[in-house]
C-alpha cells in the first residue's frame, strides 16, 4: 500500500511554492515535482510538518479545475 502522508515534509528538498501564492501572503502551499508516489503539497508555513500525497492524476484535475475558474 502507498503512504499518502510525509510525516516530516523537511527531510525531502526541492520544494517550490504554489504560483497562485502572493509574495506577501502567509496562506501559501508548497509542492515537490517528481516525487515516485504523486505530488506531495505541504504548509509553507510549517516546512517540518506533515505532506500530503496525491495521485498525479488527481492533482492534474484539480489544477484544471483552478485554471477554468481563474
Amino acid at each position: 500500500m502507498i503512504e499518502h502522508i510525509i510525516p516530516n515534509a523537511g527531510t525531502l528538498g526541492g520544494w517550490r511554492k504554489s504560483s497562485y501564492s502572493g509574495a506577501e501572503s502567509g496562506s501559501c502551499i508548497e509542492v515537490l515535482d517528481n516525487h515516485p508516489s504523486g505530488v506531495p503539497v505541504r504548509d509553507s508555513k510549517n516546512p517540518h510538518g506533515p505532506a500530503l500525497i496525491f495521485p498525479s492524476e488527481a492533482w492534474a484535475s484539480f489544477l484544471a479545475a483552478v485554471k477554468a475558474v481563474d
